[in-house]
C-alpha cells in the first residue's frame, strides 16, 4: 500500500478555519498520510475579480498550517507561469510522488465545476476526488448535477462552519472583527500587510 496524499487546492484569499477543518477531516476519514495545500497561482476561473498577490496567499497558508505536522504547502502553482490548471498540478504531483495515491479535496460546489475544467477525464485518472459538504447543503442538487456514481468521487460531510474567504475580506473592508474565523497568525499577517482594505 503506497502513501495516500491529500491535495487541497484553493485561492486561500485568505485561508480560514473552514479550509483547515476540511483538510483535517479528509485526513482522518481517508487515512491520508499528508495533506498538501496548493495555493493557486493565477486562477483562470477568477479572472473577473481582484485576487491578492500569490506570495501573500502562500505565506498566509504556511502560517495557518505550520502547527499541523501532517500539513505541508506547495509552491507548485505559484511558481508556474500563466493560468493555473488543476490537471497540470496533479500531473506534476504524480511525477513528484509516483508511488502515492492522490486525493483531491474540494468543496461540493467546486466539484460541480470540475466537470467543466480542463481535461476532466484525465483529472479522474490522476486522483480520487473528495467533495466536502456542510450541514444544510442540498445534496439532491449536487447529485442531480454531478455523476456521484463516478467511482472517483466521494462526498464527505464536515461539521458546520459558515466561514467564507469572501465574508472575511468584506469584514476587513468594513472594519468588522475577523478573530476566531481564521488562525491568529493569519489575522496578524492581514493587519501587518494591510490586505483587503
Amino acid at each position: 500500500m503506497g502513501r495516500r496524499l491529500g491535495v487541497m487546492g484553493g485561492t486561500f484569499d485568505p485561508i480560514h478555519h473552514g479550509h483547515l477543518l476540511t483538510a483535517e477531516e479528509a485526513a482522518v476519514q481517508f487515512g491520508l498520510h499528508q495533506v498538501i495545500f496548493v495555493p493557486t497561482g493565477r486562477p483562470w476561473m477568477k479572472a473577473d475579480r481582484e485576487v491578492t498577490p500569490a506570495e501573500h496567499r502562500y505565506l498566509m497558508t504556511v502560517i495557518a498550517t505550520a502547527s499541523n505536522p501532517r500539513f505541508t504547502v506547495s509552491r507548485i502553482e505559484i511558481d508556474r507561469p500563466g493560468p493555473t490548471y488543476t490537471v497540470d498540478t496533479l500531473r506534476a504531483l504524480r511525477e513528484q510522488h509516483p508511488d502515492a495515491e492522490l486525493f483531491f479535496v474540494t468543496g461540493a460546489d467546486a466539484m460541480l465545476e470540475i466537470f467543466h475544467w480542463k481535461d476532466p477525464e484525465e483529472l479522474f485518472a490522476l486522483a480520487h476526488f473528495i467533495a466536502a459538504t456542510r450541514p444544510g447543503y442540498d445534496l439532491a442538487h449536487f447529485e442531480a448535477e454531478a455523476p456521484t456514481a463516478h467511482p472517483k468521487v466521494t462526498v464527505m460531510n464536515i461539521p458546520a462552519l459558515a466561514i467564507s474567504s469572501t465574508d472575511i475580506r468584506q469584514r476587513v473592508r468594513e472594519g468588522r472583527p475577523i478573530r476566531y474565523l481564521l488562525p491568529e497568525g493569519v489575522k496578524s499577517y492581514i493587519e501587518k500587510e494591510g490586505l483587503y482594505r
